[in-house]
């Protein structure tokens, strides 16, 4: 079942929603903000999100860009009393998966959401099979040269699904995408997936979602709820972030682990769970041990199999075939963008290769990507600090021409040369942004 994540400011939408769909046996998830529903979307990634177009902090439009960049595959649905055609088809244009008009039908809801995780599940898969036929069977997560049985390690893990698995990496090394792969070739890939960032949620409430509580537990525990094992069933657990587990709950982890079974906090009941666990972390957990912070018995028993992925900067010549593979569509690589992308560290790993990318091909507008639309800074180089500024992709392209006329006098040829535009369409440019000269 796909989890949701509902955003909507009346509170009586939003718990009602929440709660209709964990009645179905979703995992879902309420925010009454813009804000709160990005922050829940980082800390869970649902599958679908159901979004009002008039929060009190931000327009669900601008939401559902934002919400479109941060989680690709996630699949937005807008609601709003206030609909017209008008909006719904920019809201369409925008990637939204559907429009639904307030007040809801809630099974026409449910059969939207279905079918939005559907196109979603079903994109997933083509862009893995076209992947393969580029010759790059992983594209999020590049095993190349220094990992070469990463592909053997996941088949491993996938028909071994009783045994833990560790996922260790630096950050954008793409550990959450090896725990769903694993998932999907094992036999429990018709069971659910279901994932948890330690590094999101205080000790109760971590707690609370892994195990779920009855009513009256806490103070704002008014009803009670199944915890993600129970969610998970005979399908697969994810953690991530695993190293923060804070030292309360770590006990209790591993008695789930060893017996299978656990209790809801405040609860009396004993539960048991068939889930498969996998845990990733970009933390060594040896390390965590060493230091007091992390049970050794629960380490020995999370590390049965353990994938480790190597950062970008350890395999720089696969680093242009991987750009290949994760260009957005219709964007091509200059011959000198190659050296670029070699020299560069990746702090960030794929997560920042790709991007890197996609503001690279907007820059470039339809021209073949140069490093002057990559931005980048070589190995070892301190690089140019990145501003944390929202700005609009206008105001962003309005900088990029006036950087490219400032730096050549003017001369419009040669600002469209580095910009690796046609002089016609700088042109169109100036006269759309209203730029001078």
């Amino acid at each position: 079942m796909p989890s949701v994540l509902v955003v909507d400011d009346d509170a009586t939408i939003r718990e009602t929603l929440v709660e209709f769909f964990e009645q179905l046996g979703h995992v879902a998830r309420g925010a009454a903000t813009a804000t709160e529903g990005r922050r829940v979307a980082a800390a869970h990634s649902p599958d679908v999100a159901l979004v009002d177009l008039r929060l009190p902090d931000a327009d669900g439009l601008r939401l559902l860009e934002v919400l479109r960049a941060d989680h690709p595959d996630l699949a937005v649905i807008l609601l709003t009393g206030h609909g017209d055609v008008a909006t719904a088809v920019r809201a369409m244009r925008e990637g939204a998966a559907d429009f639904l008009e307030k007040p809801i039908d809630l099974e026409a809801l449910d059969a939207a959401v279905r079918r939005a995780a559907e196109h979603a599940r079903l994109a997933r898969e083509l862009a893995v099979l076209r992947a393969k036929e580029a010759g790059a069977l992983w594209t999020e997560t590049a095993s190349v040269s220094p990992l070469p049985d990463l592909d053997r390690l996941v088949e491993l893990a996938a028909r071994n699904d009783d045994a833990p698995v560790l996922v260790i990496g630096e950050t954008g090394t793409g550990k959450g995408y090896v725990a769903r792969q694993i998932h999907e070739r094992s036999p429990r890939r018709e069971q659910p997936y279901v994932e948890i960032n330690c590094a999101s949620l205080s000790a109760q409430f971590v707690e609370s979602e892994l195990f779920g509580h009855e009513k009256g537990a806490f103070t704002d525990a008014k009803q009670a709820k199944r915890g993600l094992l129970e969610v998970a069933g005979r399908g697969t657990m994810f953690l991530d972030e695993v190293a923060e587990l804070s030292p309360e709950v770590q006990p209790k982890l591993l008695k789930a682990i060893e017996e299978r079974a656990f209790r809801r906090l405040g609860g009396t009941a004993t539960l048991t769970s068939d889930a498969r666990l996998i845990v990733a972390t970009h933390v060594p957990l040896a390390d965590a041990v060493a230091r007091g912070s992390f049970r050794a018995d629960l380490y020995y028993r999370l590390q049965v199999l353990t994938i480790a992925l190597p950062p970008l900067r350890a395999r720089r010549g696969e680093i242009p075939r991987l750009a290949e593979a994760l260009l957005p569509r219709g964007a091509r690589l200059a011959e000198s963008s190659r050296a670029a992308l070699e020299a560069y560290d990746w702090p960030g790993n794929i997560r920042e290769l790709k991007n890197a990318l996609w503001r690279a091909s907007i820059l470039a507008d339809g021209a073949p990507i140069r490093p002057e639309h990559l931005g980048l800074t070589p190995a070892g180089a301190a690089a140019t600090p990145v501003s944390t500024e929202v700005t609009t992709l206008a105001e962003a392209e309005r900088r990029a021409i006036s950087a490219a006329l400032a730096s050549t006098g003017g001369n419009k040829a040669r600002a469209a040369d580095v910009l690796g535009i046609a002089r016609s369409t700088l042109l169109e440019k100036l006269r759309r942004l209203a730029l001078a000269g």
